[in-house]
This record gives C-alpha cells, sequence and structure tokens, in this order.
C-alpha cells in the first residue's frame, strides 16, 4: 500500500487544514473537523477520548498503522493525533486509506 496520503497531510499542513492538541478536541466538538487520524502509539487514554467523541458527534475517526514518529515528520511537528478540516482533504485521505 502507497502511503499518498502522508503527502496529503503535509498539504493539508501546510494550507493550515489541520488542527492538533487541545484545539482539536474543541474542533470536535464544534463539528469543524471532518476526520480524525491518530498514530497507532497514542495512550490507551488518548484514544478512547477521541474515539469516543468522534463516536459521539458523528465525526470519522482513525487509528492509523504508523507510529507518530511517521505522522509527525509528514507535517512537521510532533503530534500524536490530528484533524482535517477540510471536506476535499478529508475525503481523499478516507480515499488513499481505503476506508
Amino acid at each position: 500500500m502507497t502511503k499518498n496520503y502522508l503527502n496529503l497531510l503535509g498539504l493539508a499542513c501546510a494550507a493550515r487544514k489541520i488542527v492538533s492538541g487541545e484545539t482539536l478536541l474543541k474542533s470536535i466538538r464544534s463539528q469543524k473537523v471532518h476526520l480524525v487520524l491518530i498514530a497507532n502509539d497514542a495512550s490507551d487514554n488518548t484514544k478512547k477520548k477521541l474515539t469516543d467523541k468522534c463516536h459521539y458527534y458523528g465525526i470519522e475517526c482513525y487509528i492509523m498503522e504508523e507510529n507518530s514518529d511517521t505522522l509527525s515528520h509528514a507535517i512537521g511537528k510532533n503530534r500524536v493525533a490530528l484533524g482535517i478540516c477540510d471536506s476535499g482533504f478529508a475525503n481523499k485521505i478516507k480515499k488513499n486509506i481505503g476506508g
């Protein structure tokens, strides 16, 4: 499987269409996020908190097979979870992931 979505993450970050950290939780609550990606090495508490929030607000959430180093390298910042705010980027990333 090619990792084209990692390139898309870099483009989305450059276009300022990615949120993370505490802003991610606020964006999920206000439903400004279309897709949430979580690294596989995130803590169990982080995974549960984000997946529960996404499920409650009806936002798609994927726990990736990549670790946080790979996702961080794709966007140039140290992050464990990312939210995609643009529907075009979100749909293209979902298509590349296979979801």
